[in-house]
């Protein structure tokens, strides 16, 4: 476990996964605490896969996949390859068991720094090969709602008409819901995870609180270029999953080419990605 501290804040994270597992602002606890009671993770990493591809697999060159939902990460023990007293990178690089189901050379860098009160995590991902490199990548911080989350509301800095994509398992359908309709927040509702997540594909807002009505306790994500974005929690769960993804789920009627997947991304040659997003505490009243 590699612990980071700033001033009020304390930030844990497992070399597991390279995931966050504690977020403590003046001795709250803003992160799920992976109770396995209803969840036994708190913030995994996904990667090179967001949902899951139909049947676990894809082809890719005429060759067939397999790939668990949310891709492989989730529990590789990632090398720390910098650390500070506040901040940390964490690295991991492909192997023969990475290739079984992702036949790519990739570097996969984990970066966070933690200020008073906020942490940035970062993602880089290199391409290591000569040829195109395919590949989704997001975060599925699951945040703490201790008061149950239908005291909370989800609030945009921007108001928002969003439909649901619904989910077919681990599959996306065309078929949509309405959540809302030009507002600037969704007050939450276990009815809305019966099925089982919300599916975001236009939300023009790039940042997003999650606050306790009556406290104000609450976090602010900011997840700048992320074109997804996925709410999910279970029922009666105390935690909610802010997803904002760099990719989706496959399609119900995929033809398992991952280069034809909706959302895919897709790095030339000896290229890298980077995104960022940012997790501020809020302390409310």
């Amino acid at each position: 476990m590699v612990t980071l501290k700033n001033g009020n804040s304390v930030l844990n994270i497992n070399e597991v996964g390279a995931e966050m597992t504690s977020f403590m602002y003046k001795d709250v606890e803003y992160l799920w605490n992976g109770d396995p009671k209803y969840w036994a993770a708190s913030t995994p990493n996904l990667f090179p896969m967001t949902g899951g591809f139909r049947d676990d697999k894809y082809i890719l060159n005429g060759k067939e996949y397999i790939m668990p939902k949310h891709g492989l990460v989730k529990k590789m023990t990632f090398t720390v390859e910098h650390q500070t007293e506040n901040s940390a990178v964490f690295l991991l690089t492909a192997s023969d068991e990475t290739k079984k189901a992702y036949p790519y050379d990739f570097e996969l860098r984990i970066s966070y720094i933690l200020t008073d009160g906020k942490v940035t995590a970062g993602y880089e991902v290199n391409n290591c090969n000569d040829s195109e490199m395919w590949f989704s990548i997001g975060s599925h911080d699951g945040f703490a709602t201790p008061e149950g989350i239908e005291d909370y509301d989800l609030i945009f800095p921007q108001k928002e008409t969003l439909d649901t994509y619904t989910l077919f398992g681990n599959l996306l359908g065309q078929e949509k819901t309405p959540v809302i309709a030009d507002s600037d927040r969704i007050h939450l509702d276990y009815n809305y995870f019966a099925i089982d997540a919300l599916v975001f594909k236009d939300l023009k807002s790039k940042s997003c609180r999650l606050v306790n009505r009556n406290t104000g306790r609450g976090v602010q994500l900011d997840f700048p270029g992320a074109p997804r974005f996925v709410v999910w929690t279970k029922p009666d769960a105390p935690f909610l999953c802010l997803e904002p993804w760099f990719g989706q789920a496959d399609n119900i009627d995929s033809d398992y080419d991952i280069t034809h997947k909706e959302a895919i991304e897709c790095l030339k040659p000896h290229e890298t990605f980077k995104s960022i997003r940012t997790i501020t505490a809020l302390e409310g009243k």
